[in-house]
């Protein structure tokens, strides 16, 4: 039985009950207990994941024999640096086997990747250019001259004369010349294409050709309708996000794409207007501009867990 991949929302819950766990291990003392209470309280999905995290702390508690003694056994480390040392790999453990778990192996192995917040450029060996924004992981397979997206956004710019073939979960698209912009979502995959033409193949439905300065969303059994797109969607790989009059909650959840941790905010916020260009290499001095320019205040907990709320006016 093939065991159905977590959504997005899973895996960021995920991401953030394992990110408490460790930040627990590591403050010990100073740990923030009421932020994480906090965390738990909000949602209950993140009470549920949390269990599930003491759950596997637990059963990873004990340090094994084997671990302990030649640990200990080292003249030059005091019992008490020794047992700390095996403590701590004792607390990740439970981690990194629970995030394996929630993340499919296969982005672990994937031939490229980025970070939350990361965006990175390759130069392939046959002279095209690749990018992967944040958050993605991609398969290459030079003979067959394919690319297998697993997640995440990616650019290709191809100039040579012999096609390359991405592979997405719902079909293939086919770049002869020109540069597209490939994003995963749930669900559906959208492509843009920046210059050139490339082909659409669904695994079920009709071929699709679509031009520069095009943009459709397909599933796996088909293509919606072709529309035009903004050129400012695709600043990410300039590392700047660009908002137009857009609401400020479609604004936030993209933002959110990267950064680690949880971004919240009051639903009074959503229907804020944001206008600018934001270099994505500091969010933070992303959401302190926000505040300097909207009325809201951002509520910083610790980096991984931030609030904006609506600024109260005084009387």
């Amino acid at each position: 039985m093939i065991r159905p991949a977590p959504s997005p929302e899973a895996r960021e819950v995920a991401r953030a009950a394992a990110r408490w766990l460790a930040m627990m291990e590591c403050h010990g003392d100073d740990f923030d207990g009421a932020a994480l209470q906090s965390w738990r309280d909000s949602n209950a999905l993140h009470e549920a994941a949390w269990q599930k995290a003491q759950r596997l702390r637990q059963r990873f508690a004990a340090v094994p024999a084997s671990l302990g003694m030649a640990t200990l056994d080292r003249p030059a480390m005091s019992r008490r640096a020794a047992l700390k040392r095996a403590l701590g790999v004792a607390a990740l453990l439970p981690t990194a086997w629970w995030l394996g778990r929630e993340l499919p192996l296969e982005i672990w192995r994937a031939d490229l990747r980025t970070a939350t917040g990361e965006q990175r450029r390759w130069s392939l060996a046959d002279g095209n250019s690749l990018q992967l924004n944040t958050d993605s992981a991609l398969d290459l397979d030079p003979k067959a001259r394919r690319l297998v997206l697993l997640r995440g956004e990616m650019a290709l710019k191809v100039t040579g004369t012999a096609p390359l073939v991405i592979e997405a979960p719902y079909g293939l698209i086919t770049v002869s010349r020109g540069e597209v912009c490939v994003r995963l979502h749930e669900r559906d995959c959208r492509v843009s294409v920046a210059s050139g033409a490339v082909q659409l193949q669904p695994l079920q439905g009709p071929s699709l050709t679509l031009e520069e300065g095009e943009q459709v969303t397909f599933q796996a059994s088909g293509t919606g309708p072709v529309g035009t797109f903004d050129v400012a969607q695709l600043g990410w790989r300039d590392g700047v996000l660009v908002a137009q009059n857009q609401p400020l909650g479609v604004f936030l959840r993209e933002l959110g794409r990267y950064r680690p941790g949880v971004l919240r905010w009051e639903q009074a916020l959503e229907t804020l207007r944001v206008t600018g260009s934001f270099r994505l290499e500091n969010t933070d001095r992303i959401l302190a501009l926000l505040s300097a320019s909207l009325p809201l205040d951002v509520q910083t907990r610790t980096r991984y867990w931030v609030t904006l709320t609506l600024r109260k006016k005084i009387a």
